[in-house]
């Protein structure tokens, strides 16, 4: 084995070299510093620290809040406008009605809104509502919006059947807690 390290000795320098310089390359090598990014603004030309604090303190605000001014003049909006105050009316008339009808939000499905929609339809008892046809039905759904076709699903006409009764016990049975 020695004669084999001897006969080689040039391949042999050359790996030993070339181990040195890999572990160099690796550990030994300085690594380049972060460059210090230097801002500049016109503050920071002279002025103390605490003086610059305080400038960019007093200074006003570069994010300012800016409200749109309301579109007026155009037809930009009149939809919720008018959705807005006929809600407002349909409330109004709601709590007219209250004190004079029935409580029509014990009827399963209808609930706030529903309720202050079917009273600016004048319908404010479930006697009037047990007493609709089929045509009384169809009318009031073409009047309801978005609520179309709840009176039929719900089942309002037997709900306000049973409840202007008083059979509780029925109803409760049919359609649950009041």
């Amino acid at each position: 084995m020695l004669e084999s390290i001897q006969g080689n000795q040039i391949a042999l320098a050359a790996i030993v070299l070339l181990v040195a310089f890999v572990v160099w390359w690796v550990w030994g090598r300085t690594k380049p510093k972060p460059q210090k990014r230097e801002y500049q603004d016109v503050l920071s030309e002279g002025a103390e620290k605490a003086a610059r604090n305080t400038a960019l303190i007093d200074a006003p605000s570069a994010a300012t809040l800016v409200t749109p001014a309301p579109v007026v003049g155009t037809m930009a909006g009149v939809g919720e406008v008018v959705a807005a105050a006929a809600t407002e009316e349909a409330v109004e008339a709601a709590l007219a009605h209250s004190a004079s009808g029935d409580d029509l939000g014990r009827i399963k499905g209808v609930g706030p809104k529903l309720k202050a929609l079917l009273h600016s339809l004048g319908v404010t008892s479930y006697a009037q509502i047990a007493a609709w046809t089929e045509e009384d039905i169809a009318r009031i759904d073409a009047q309801l919006g978005s609520f179309a076709g709840r009176a039929t699903r719900d089942n309002w006409v037997e709900q306000a059947r049973l409840l202007a009764s008083g059979d509780t016990a029925a109803y409760e049975a049919r359609f649950g807690k009041v």
